[in-house]
């Protein structure tokens, strides 16, 4: 999977990235780590990473290092203070590689409102077009309980299925699922292909893992991230991400391509044909487009809708929404996500894509419907 792979979400945890005494930030690791992304890099691939750390590492800049647990503001505040040691570690670990990072803070409305979901999406799609490196880490300075992921295991997954990932790598303190947790059932087994998420397979999932004393994860977290990456096509690699004996000092993907144990979650579907089914079969029409057959034709050919082909616009859409499409004859063509709400989807009606500034007042996308978010149905 890693080698097929063209898209891959790495989450790292505060376990592996911060020193369990010092409290900073473990360089030594992180440069390993950085290695497996630039060797990937430049292999073709796209890398994002998923990295918590920011509370850990502010717990310590602002000598929150002996209480347990922290309150909800007393984590704002160590997030606050601990995103910058965070990035600037990160920075440091992918200079040597001549890599730039970027800053990415989501909340959970950021992959839940499609609106928010389609500009996240676009600022990773364009990160990654420059060559960038996103580094994604939940927004703790202002996400209450109610719209917190709570784990950045989930957040990885939504990230995945959110950028059409094709591979989503878990770091974890184990190699993988085993039948009990090895740590206090010695005879364990250890699965390293799980097909399908059963009952069976969920169960033998163990609580958080406590002994490691930063985090929130734990197996169970990691099936549950593994079950949405499923849901979207997505392969999920669990793993571990610090190793001792023969693969002490090699990057934890280098180490699986090397023979290293670990458990692949495999899904039923690419990414792309499982983010087309959700769009078709899971998404409630917000409004409708009527186009004319010249852009009929062009969306069946797989084209994205332009403006200029649309002759009517219904609802009371947001950007994000999905709508149907419809042709001169009012059937039912082809269902989206509309890249502009109904009301600025009527300014633009009929206008080619270089006169939508003029007509809205912003600069907006050149597509009513990118190609990429429509699923033509019109047989």
């Amino acid at each position: 999977m890693i080698a097929s792979a063209k898209r891959i979400v790495i989450k790292v945890g505060s376990a592996l990235l911060v020193h369990g005494e010092s409290g900073a930030a473990d360089r030594a690791w992180l440069a390993t780590l950085a290695q497996d992304a630039a060797r990937l890099r430049t292999q073709g691939k796209e890398v994002l990473i998923v990295s918590s750390g920011s509370i850990a590492l502010g717990r310590r800049r602002l000598g929150l290092t002996g209480k347990k647990p922290l309150d909800l503001e007393e984590k704002q505040a160590a997030a606050a203070a601990g995103q910058s040691l965070l990035m600037r570690a990160w920075e440091e670990a992918f200079e040597p590689h001549g890599l730039g990072v970027a800053q990415i803070l989501l909340t959970k409305d950021d992959t839940e409102i499609r609106r928010r979901w389609l500009n996240a999406r676009a600022t990773v799609e364009t990160l990654l077009r420059l060559r960038a490196i996103p580094i994604v880490n939940e927004n703790d300075t202002v996400a209450t309980e109610e719209i917190r992921y709570g784990d950045n295991d989930r957040l990885a997954a939504r990230v995945a299925q959110m950028i059409g990932a094709d591979l989503l790598v878990l770091l974890s303190d184990v190699d993988g699922l085993y039948t009990a947790d090895p740590r206090s059932h010695p005879f364990a087994a250890h699965i390293p292909l799980v097909e399908a998420l059963t009952s069976e397979i969920e169960a033998m999932a163990g609580g958080a893992n406590a002994s490691a004393g930063v985090g929130t994860g734990g197996m169970a977290t990691k099936l549950a991230a593994a079950r949405i990456a499923h849901g979207a096509g997505c392969a999920t690699l669990i793993t571990l991400g610090r190793r001792d004996g023969p693969y002490a000092g090699v990057g934890p993907l280098e180490a699986v391509e090397q023979g290293a144990r670990a458990t692949l979650f495999t899904p039923h579907a690419t990414p792309a044909t499982a983010y087309k089914q959700w769009i078709a079969g899971a998404l409630s029409p917000q409004g409708a487009l009527t186009v004319d057959a010249g852009a009929a034709a062009a969306l069946k050919a797989g084209k994205s809708l332009l403006s200029a082909g649309v002759r009517g616009v219904e609802g009371a859409f947001d950007k994000g929404d999905a709508v149907l499409i419809k042709d001169a004859e009012g059937r039912a063509i082809a269902k989206g996500l509309a890249s502009y709400g109904a009301r600025d989807a009527a300014l633009i009606q009929g206008l080619k894509s270089d006169a939508i500034e003029a007509a809205i007042g912003y600069r907006g996308r050149s597509v009513l419907i990118h190609r990429d978010d429509l699923v033509w149905m019109g047989g």
